[in-house]
């Protein structure tokens, strides 16, 4: 059936794995229809899709160096894009970010801008050379253009915090998912979202990671779209509800004000025993703030977004796979294209989901209901049981009021097919691809981490005469603890998905955007320049989050700078620092700055060679 080379039949491979899963998908409608229960679909959408990507992590195991850390160089453009797509629409693109935008509005459509822009950022600034440059990690090109080990060790340290932080989120999402899907506790599910992700990355490195998140992106992207249509259609919006969103919006805007928005003081919320982390509806879905400072706040966090994409090194190394310097580029346009399914959807998988809730139109709406009759819905009673929606009668009428509904923003994607009251085969499949979103992330991220401690840390610092055997020990070894670490952070809740997202993308632009955009576009950049701008800015960016972080000091931000923003300070610290060091101190060598022109060739051999 399948001849020549394993990557000339991808079309192929995964032609009949979509295939089959559409099928699985068709078999489990039959089941549920036949019987079963909602709880053995979810455990069987689960169970049925990660034994999947664990197979694939399986038999793309490997003990070559090139293969474990960068897929020997041989994934194909389009593939690549999907497996981009995949590493970056994290459990924050799929879990949290529809959620946001249901409970903020239009002030979250600032994640979507920046996180899209960021790759404009990354196409035309940095992926082609690095990709020219040769290296297996971002701190071996940090370590290799500015030299020496002490320069290396600080890209190591602001990766290791920026991904750790960011990986926490998606190990959140995980267990938010599995305890719903499979019934368990929020902590149990935490660490079934570990071992899933171990058993797909710690055999075959980016080799495995790369196969599964194509697998993972098709599930993903399946499971998202598919309820939007579906939702559509049921409630007369049109097949593509995409192109009547502003109708929608305005539908939304009428009902809030008919039904009035009410603000819960912290005080009778904490009196009446709500959670902590659940969210009512208390903005307006469809008006845009207002004021210069509304304006800066959108801008600069789309700049937060947008910087700190070009600078995570689990993204950057995904363009470390491709054949060569013009299979990178393209392959960034392919990633644009993927996420741009997902991504121009989730306004609208937002938007639907709140009309369906508070649409006295819709059967499904809940809001202005009487509250012991909404207690008896179904969907109603499972989410409350597993802490996840709550309802409290300020007012003792009896009624649901908008204020009087809440729910955490993490769950509103996982719980729109039954709000909408689509059978629950559907809340299985996007169950399953939130998993794959979350899984195909924190896969990229725990390889990013493990990999550089294996490569820049032990092999380039630690033991250069290291064999491959104890090298990859290394990086599994790595994995495992990263994984167990971030699982056991994870636990603790200590922020939300998005907010958890945000802080590793400011950790990332603070010590790593302008020491590795100015490393390619500026040949006077040195070593001690590259090293005072990586730590002045974590340093500096790591201060603010503490000084203004809510769970810190919770000061008062700096012309709006708030926790999510921290970005900006640190970025901007490390800019002046690095420029100012690098003109104070001698300028690179010659072959430095030979070097600095080549990689800014496409044609040629790559910089660097590995053994």
């Amino acid at each position: 059936m399948f001849k020549g080379k394993f990557v000339d039949n991808l079309p192929k491979i995964y032609g009949f794995y979509t295939g089959g899963f559409l099928l699985f998908f068709f078999a489990m409608m039959i089941a549920e229809k036949n019987g079963v229960s909602a709880k053995m679909i979810g455990i069987l959408f689960l169970t049925f899709t990660i034994a999947i990507y664990a197979l694939i992590g399986v038999l793309s195991r490997t003990m070559n160096v090139s293969e474990y850390y960068v897929s020997g160089r041989e994934v194909p453009t389009v593939f690549n894009g999907m497996a981009t797509a995949a590493d970056w629409m994290s459990g924050a693109s799929f879990v949290a970010m529809a959620g946001g935008i249901y409970y903020g509005g239009y002030t979250y459509m600032a994640f979507l801008v920046g996180w899209t822009g960021g790759y404009v950022l990354v196409s035309t600034l940095l992926a082609p050379y690095l990709r020219k440059f040769g290296c297996y990690t971002v701190p071996d090109f940090i370590g290799t253009r500015y030299g020496g080990n002490f320069a290396r060790f600080c890209a190591v340290l602001v990766l290791v915090l920026a991904s750790f932080t960011y990986v926490t989120a998606q190990i959140n999402a995980t267990g938010t998912i599995a305890s719903r899907a499979l019934g368990i506790p929020f902590g149990a599910g935490v660490w079934v979202g570990l071992i899933s992700i171990l058993l797909c990355s710690m055999l075959g490195g980016m080799r495995a990671v790369t196969w599964t998140q194509v697998a993972q992106y098709i599930v993903l992207i399946i499971a998202y779209l598919l309820p939007i249509f579906w939702i559509s259609l049921r409630g007369d919006f049109g097949l593509f509800p995409h192109f009547t969103l502003g109708s929608e919006v305005a539908r939304i805007a009428e009902l809030e004000a008919q039904y009035g928005l009410v603000k819960n003081t912290a005080a009778a919320m904490k009196a009446a025993g709500v959670p902590g982390g659940l969210s009512y509806i208390s903005t307006p879905h469809a008006t845009a703030p207002e004021g210069a400072m509304a304006a800066w706040k959108f801008i600069s966090l789309a700049i937060c977004m947008m910087v700190g994409t070009a600078s995570l090194p689990h993204i950057l190394m995904r363009y470390f796979t491709t054949p060569n310097v013009t299979s990178a580029r393209r392959s960034v346009a392919w990633s644009l294209f993927f996420i741009f399914l997902l991504y121009f959807s989730a306004p609208m998988l937002a938007t639907l989901s709140k009309i369906m809730l508070i649409d006295p139109n819709q059967a499904t709406s809940i809001i202005g209901k009487p509250i012991d009759q909404v207690m008896a819905i179904e969907w109603v009673k499972n989410w409350i049981g597993v802490k996840q929606a709550f309802i409290v009668d300020f007012n003792n009428d009896g009624i649901l009021q908008l204020n009087e509904w809440f729910m955490r923003g993490d769950v509103v994607v996982l719980a729109t097919p039954e709000v909408a009251g689509l059978p629950y085969v559907v809340s299985g499949l996007v169950a399953a691809g939130g998993m794959a979103a979350a899984m195909s992330t924190a896969d990229g991220l725990i390889l990013a981490m493990a990999n550089c401690i294996s490569h820049d840390v032990y092999y380039k610092m630690i033991d250069p005469k290291a064999d491959v055997k104890k090298r990859l020990l290394i990086a599994r070894l790595g994995l495992v603890i990263i994984g167990v670490a971030a699982a056991y952070i994870a636990s603790m809740r200590l922020t939300s998905i998005l907010g958890a997202v945000a802080w590793a993308f400011d950790f990332a632009m603070s010590g790593l955007f302008f020491p590795l955009v100015l490393g390619v576009w500026w040949k006077r950049a040195t070593r001690q320049g590259a090293i005072a701008g990586m730590l002045a800015g974590l340093i500096s960016g790591t201060w603010y989050l503490i000084y203004v972080g809510p769970t810190f000091m919770n000061q008062t931000p700096w012309l709006g700078i708030d926790n999510l923003r921290f970005g900006i300070i640190g970025a901007s610290v490390s800019l002046v620092a690095m420029v100012v060091v690098s003109l104070a101190t001698e300028e690179p060598d010659a072959a430095t700055q030979k070097m600095v022109d080549d990689i800014r060739i496409p044609s040629g051999r790559t910089v660097i060679k590995h053994t």
